[in-house]
């Protein structure tokens, strides 16, 4: 999970600004908000580098945090 909505809600951005400035719609930032797509690597970047333009000061591990080792052990159940 992201916190791609905490951190834009932070600076008082919206969707469709952050969606602007990363240069995909509002339903894309929607989506990945809300867990239903996956980003890839190249899309977290870009969305950490928005984020920072906007005036957000975010580390790629702020937006995408590594998932812990108890989260990663439920998965090989």
């Amino acid at each position: 999970m992201s916190n791609i909505k905490a951190i834009r809600t932070s600076i008082n951005a919206s969707q469709d600004e952050l969606a602007e400035h990363v240069g995909v719609t509002q339903g894309a930032i929607a989506h990945f908000e809300k867990g239903i797509r996956t980003p890839n690597i190249k899309m977290c970047w870009r969305i950490v580098e928005a984020l920072n333009r906007m005036g957000a000061n975010c580390s790629f591990e702020d937006v995408f945090p590594t998932p812990s080792a108890q989260d990663n052990s439920k998965n090989t159940r």
